[in-house]
């Protein structure tokens, strides 16, 4: 925790902060305390949705729900945990107490570098009507001008960045 203050006091950018988040007092000290701009809250959307609507009650937008997937089913614990729940309909239980985004990720995707789904995500979109975050795959300026015309809100691009397949600059035009 010390860690992640020093980086939200020592940056002008907000950040945002995922794993292992499962109380009000975590959060509460993440987004009051240390300057943490999001928290994104993913297990506790399956396990314990009452957080989840107390966060958002409290923090509305500050809270972002992370939906990680598997050939279209919830995964929970760190992507061990496959569910029977489709992620659509995890997404819109989520809408219906107060979270407005989600950051999907399709887990057989995220780090192959091998291209976003574009279908799930898309689904995502039409069925929820929610703020999409595409993640997972994503390698290519092409595949960040793909997900804006099926209308995400937005994109996480991160082994790309790493590797330089993609330039951080060049992203952002995109």
């Amino acid at each position: 925790e010390e860690i992640i203050q020093g980086i939200a006091k020592a940056i002008s950018i907000p950040v945002q902060l995922g794993g292992g988040i499962r109380t009000v007092e975590k959060i509460q000290r993440f987004l009051d305390d240390y300057g943490v701009h999001r928290v994104i809250l993913g297990t506790a959307a399956v396990e314990d949705p009452k957080l989840i609507e107390k966060a958002a009650e409290r923090y509305g937008n500050r809270i972002v729900v992370g939906i990680d997937a598997k050939q279209g089913n919830a995964a929970i614990k760190g992507w061990v945990q496959k569910t029977n729940i489709p992620a659509a309909d995890l997404a819109l239980k989520m809408k219906a107490i107060g979270i407005d985004t989600i950051i999907y990720t399709d887990i057989a995707k995220d780090g192959m570098m091998s291209g976003p789904n574009l279908n799930e995500t898309e689904d995502m979109i039409l069925k929820t009507g929610m703020n999409i975050i595409a993640s997972g795959g994503i390698s290519r300026l092409e595949d960040l001008q793909n997900i804006r015309k099926i209308g995400a809100a937005g994109a996480i691009v991160g082994k790309a960045l790493y590797t330089g397949a993609i330039q951080l600059s060049e992203a952002l035009k995109v």
